[in-house]
């Protein structure tokens, strides 16, 4: 039996989605750009997804630019401030996704803008009264802090963060790449200027997401070539995988209840069987809390001197986990999340266990019997 808890780094496609794909694979073979019926009948379809996407999210379809996926999303905002928006600064955690913290970085190094890291709380929140203070000086600012941190499972609160960037008049970028069609969102209600999504973090396919740019924001080109996605992505576009973004949109907004409940169950019986096989196990970030990202739990075992080889070990047991984001699995070093927010030990074995639409009571029972013989 091979059991499958690395759900935050991807997921299977689900067979709603790859059957709403096929169709489009074997039919819809027209360029959406070109005039004659069979490209015209491909738009149809790219902007029916575009709007059904937009409707789940309270938000105009113009407000929905696709892309590769989150890595690009996230690039096409920070760049796109600091080009086009006239922001000189950008605000955020280095326990960010390498995909923000490592543009962040890239724009000081070649456009000479400010960085500046908020300080986090010690269970990971971020402190607001630094970011406030951060905000009450400085340059035009575009603030990127993520909703839930991939690794150990901190929420923040969006609203309270937007609205301190409202107050100051900056702009505010939040990664959702993790808590997309797993939370509910308004985007008419949230002060938020960009959000990102990548399909295959809730079983659609790799390869596709999108940006989120609030109306009246205007963007120019990253991707230099055609004039598809209104100018702002250029690239003719992936008209299977956008229809199987829509299809992933509408089947995790069909049960969002109940696929959290059974998340829920499945995390709570993990962190029981964990409590109960380890006197001194911790969850990373208060990852075992309920009001944490409920697909993700990080867990710090007891030392032992099978740690540095946990991972590799559960992986010959049947088991796939993770040593932190998926970019940062297996290295050396440990995440740079654990050590940014100082939960990193290295006399520990920490392991993301992440959980999925199709994970079941079986997988995490088969879990923690491999856990206990790894860690005997």
């Amino acid at each position: 039996m091979d059991v499958y808890l690395d759900n935050a780094a991807t997921t299977a496609v689900a067979p709603e989605v790859a059957e709403a794909m096929m169709p489009v694979l074997q039919e819809a073979y027209g360029n959406p750009s070109s005039s004659h019926a069979i490209g015209r009948k491909t738009r149809v379809i790219i902007e029916q997804s575009r709007r059904s996407i937009a409707k789940h999210l309270n938000c105009h379809p113009s407000s929905i630019y696709f892309t590769s996926g989150g890595t690009e999303a996230d690039n096409l905002a920070l760049r796109g401030a600091i080009r086009d928006l006239q922001c000189e600064r950008i605000i955020t955690s280095d326990a960010e996704h390498s995909a923000v913290i490592k543009t962040a970085q890239s724009l000081e190094r070649s456009h000479g803008i400010q960085l500046d890291l908020v300080r986090h709380h010690e269970d990971g929140s971020v402190d607001l009264n630094h970011l406030e203070q951060l905000l009450a000086s400085g340059p035009k600012t575009i603030v990127s802090l993520m909703h839930a941190n991939n690794e150990v499972a901190v929420v923040q609160d969006l609203k309270a963060i937007g609205s301190l960037c409202r107050s100051n008049g900056a702009l505010f970028h939040s990664d959702t790449v993790q808590t997309m069609c797993h939370y509910a969102f308004d985007l008419e209600a949230l002060p938020v200027d960009f959000i990102t999504c990548s399909a295959h973090k809730f079983h659609g396919p790799k390869g596709i997401g999108f940006l989120y740019i609030k109306k009246g924001i205007q963007l120019g080109g990253q991707i230099e070539g055609g004039s598809q996605e209104r100018a702002v992505r250029g690239g003719t576009e992936s008209t299977h995988n956008i229809v199987g973004l829509a299809a992933a949109f509408d089947l995790a907004h069909s049960d969002m209840e109940a696929h959290e409940e059974h998340i829920r169950h499945l995390k709570a019986t993990m962190v029981t069987g964990l409590r109960a096989l380890f006197s001194d196990v911790r969850f990373n970030g208060n990852s075992d809390d309920a009001s944490r990202l409920y697909t993700v739990l990080n867990v710090s075992f007891p030392p032992h001197p099978k740690s540095g080889m946990a991972l590799f070990l559960l992986d010959l047991e049947g088991v796939a986990c993770s040593g932190g984001s998926a970019c940062s699995s297996g290295a050396t070093l440990g995440s740079h999340v654990l050590r940014s927010l100082k939960f990193h030990d290295p006399n520990r074995a920490s392991l993301r266990f992440s959980f999925g639409r199709y994970n079941t009571m079986a997988d995490v029972e088969f879990a923690l019997a491999a856990i206990k013989r790894v860690f005997s």
